[in-house]
């Protein structure tokens, strides 16, 4: 089974440039680099990369390799994986001006002087916006923030500067509010297809009118998620849903590797409670995007190729991610590899059917536009997650192309009714 992580020599379209030096030399006064942006003064390590996202407009966003990133993101149609076996730290410096209003990551206010907000998410993403020099940061990290949160903090204005002036823009900070809820999920059967980051809404407008498909995955948060989202707004949803596509939002939660900062526990009890917080931030980054409850969730969780070490904690995992979504008013989905966790959420069904996943979605990238038990990998004749509550991922990590438009995505035949199968539906009383 291919994996979709993302490799760390798919650099995509990412231009790298030399590190601009302010006055006095280009070395910082502890070591490493210096950039000046917008007025702002920062020194990064010697190892970091910095690219100009201006100059190199299709670059990708990444969160795996430790990098200064400069100007508002764009279309990012050509990156490459979904998940990250190592996050890194990472620092995106925009103007506020044209910043967009993310409801998937929280935005803080920092006036200063004084040190930088010590706070954490649970995408490991955190945005500050530098009032005094007009300047949106948006940091990522591993286990945890406080080096790229010290490095803001060591960040000066160039020459005592006055504050930037923001030309009538919206401070992101202030621009999110409590969004009202849409339903994006109406049955459907179908071909649908998933990407690192949500397209612009000039790409799906086109793809809308011009391609096959009718469902797109969308990768909401988690600490193993592979790329920024900077077109992801509660906005952005409700447009889509609009339109007429099926939304399938994705949790890159926990993973079934080694890592400290995007591994599950081989411990199947540590595995039970990251699968109720990893329900407890879909949840949340669900309800800031304006997915209404009743919504079905997914949880991205890999392929893996020891399943005696791995098939007790990932379905502790996901059982706990099932019960829990549950308790707060959300349908609960697993996406797995059809030769490793779909055996394991398939051997253990039986035991206890009312946790399983209301909703499996499996990778198996054989070709096969279907949902059989053969594609799925499930026994022949089973009635595990019958009655349209499938969906096959039957190509992966390739180019498409539809109204002049190119996107790297992973190709998905789909068949769900999410009123056909259990789990809350919208207006249920739950318990929080």
């Amino acid at each position: 089974m291919p994996t979709r992580t993302l490799l760390s020599g798919l650099l995509g379209a990412a231009l790298l440039i030399p590190v601009p030096t302010a006055a006095g030399g280009g070395a910082g006064a502890n070591g490493g680099r210096t950039v000046d942006y917008h007025g702002l003064h920062l020194t990064v390590p010697d190892h970091w990369r910095v690219i100009d996202l201006d100059r190199d407009p299709h670059a990708c966003v990444r969160l795996d390799l430790p990098t200064l990133y400069l100007g508002h993101a764009g279309t990012q149609a050509r990156c490459a994986g979904r998940a990250v076996r190592t996050r890194a730290d990472t620092v995106h410096l925009e103007p506020l001006e044209g910043a967009p209003s993310r409801a998937d990551v929280p935005t803080f206010p920092f006036d200063g002087p004084g040190g930088i907000p010590e706070l954490r998410s649970d995408s490991h993403e955190v945005r500050y916006v530098l009032r005094r020099s007009g300047v949106l940061a948006t940091v990522s990290y591993g286990t945890v923030p406080d080096f790229v949160r010290d490095l803001l903090a060591r960040a000066r204005t160039v020459g005592g500067a006055a504050p930037a002036a923001h030309g009538g823009a919206v401070d992101p900070a202030s621009a999110v509010v409590e969004p009202k809820p849409v339903t994006a999920q109406e049955p459907f059967t179908g071909v649908g297809f998933d990407a690192c980051t949500a397209p612009t809404q000039e790409v799906m407008d086109s793809w809308r009118a011009e391609s096959p498909y009718g469902a797109v995955g969308i990768y909401i948060g988690g600490p193993a998620r592979a790329c920024a989202q900077p077109q992801l707004t509660a906005s952005w949803i409700r447009r889509q849903a609009e339109a007429g596509w099926h939304l399938m939002p994705l949790w890159v939660g926990p993973q079934p590797w080694h890592s400290s900062s995007t591994g599950l526990s081989t411990d199947p009890s540590e595995a039970n409670e990251q699968g109720s917080a990893a329900a407890d931030g879909a949840a949340a980054a669900a309800r800031a995007l304006g997915l209404g409850e009743g919504t079905v969730l997914y949880n991205d969780l890999e392929n893996y190729t020891d399943r005696t070490t791995w098939d007790p904690p990932v379905v502790a995992y996901l059982t706990a991610w099932t019960v829990r979504l549950h308790a707060l008013g959300f349908r609960a989905a697993a996406y797995v590899s059809a030769s490793s966790g779909a055996k394991a959420l398939s051997a253990h069904h039986d035991q206890a059917p009312e946790t399983m996943p209301d909703v499996l979605w499996v990778a198996a990238w054989n070709g096969s536009a279907s949902v059989s038990d053969a594609d799925m990998g499930l026994p022949a004749g089973t009635h595990q997650w019958a009655g349209r509550r499938r969906a096959h991922q039957y190509r992966g990590d390739h180019d498409d192309t539809y109204g002049g438009v190119t996107i790297n995505i992973d190709r998905n035949w789909i068949d769900l009714d999410p009123a056909a199968f259990g789990g809350p539906a919208r207006g249920e009383p739950h318990s929080r």
